[in-house]
């Protein structure tokens, strides 16, 4: 016994079988075809949710967000790049440390666990980084951690912490 399922279509749903374009409005689709279609419509809506997600994710996060207003990283100069990353320059050791600092500092204020925990996930942050960069990271990046963990390291100690493990 043979038994074809088919569908009656009142929309616009348009695919090809066979080298032979069907237009389902008011032709009958098999179950095959209304299956494919579905399929079809529903991969079309997860890739545009996806881009529509990827992009607001993307979005959160804009240098204007750590205080930097000049001129887009991509349009720069070679001598502006260069001035940015100085000592003295927005994205430099001194200023780059201190915000990182600051960040965690302020976010913990008094308390001290939050502080070392902070500290802690400074340096989980940064591991990640090195393994995501896939070798050593630059040596800028290194002098900028250490002088961010000098500056909270302080702030501990006023506290009257210690950065040291002595839980082992």
């Amino acid at each position: 016994m043979n038994l074809e399922i088919s569908y009656e279509s009142k929309g616009l749903i348009t695919y090809s079988q066979s080298n032979q374009e069907i237009t389902g409005k008011d032709k009958k689709l098999t179950g095959k075809q209304i299956t494919n279609s579905y399929l079809a419509e529903y991969m079309a809506q997860t890739i545009k949710e996806s881009k529509a997600t990827f992009s607001t994710q993307a979005n959160t996060f804009t240098l204007a967000d750590i205080g930097y207003t000049g001129k887009p990283i991509g349009e720069l100069t070679q001598d502006e790049a260069k001035a940015l990353v100085a000592e003295d320059g927005f994205f430099g050791i001194a200023q780059t440390s201190a915000r990182i600092a600051d960040f965690v500092i302020n976010g913990a204020g008094d308390d001290l666990s939050k502080l070392q925990a902070g500290r802690s996930g400074m340096l989980q942050g940064f591991a990640e980084a090195e393994k995501l960069w896939g070798e050593k990271l630059p040596e800028i990046s290194y002098t900028t951690m250490q002088k961010a963990l000098e500056k909270v390291d302080a702030r501990i100690a006023e506290l009257g912490g210690s950065v040291l493990d002595t839980s082992v």
